[in-house]
């Protein structure tokens, strides 16, 4: 974790250091997310705020953990914001129906990968 505060900005090789990754990989990721637009400075340096900073590693969890491809993290995101806020009246039960479903697909999807990478090999 970097050692500034909270609220600071940070720099793209801040960033790319946080999380391990290069900074080619975050202009990559700018390119692809329309989400992610750090403030840009004189020289075009890269300034991310404290927002960026968070959609930047949850898109590298996505990528990381979850093993989605930065096409199918591009649809989870936008896709994400436009879900509906939960019904008052639905039982709390199917509430956990919905989470243990997002589990089977979040494991679908890496499955699908590994074997989509396997093929590739």
């Amino acid at each position: 974790m970097h050692n500034k505060s909270d609220q600071a900005l940070l720099t793209i090789s801040e960033l790319a250091q946080e999380l391990g990754v290069g900074s080619h990989i975050l202009r990559y990721w700018e390119s692809h997310f329309p989400a992610l637009r750090p403030l840009q400075r004189a020289g075009n340096r890269r300034y991310y705020r404290p927002d960026d900073v968070a959609l930047a590693h949850r898109i590298n969890h996505l990528l990381k953990n979850e093993g989605y491809t930065v096409k199918g993290a591009v649809k989870y995101l936008s896709t994400e914001g436009q879900k509906e806020s939960p019904d008052l009246s639905t039982e709390q039960g199917s509430s956990a129906d919905a989470e243990i479903c997002r589990q089977w697909i979040n494991e679908l999807r890496s499955i699908s990968n590994m074997l989509s990478e396997a093929l590739t090999i």
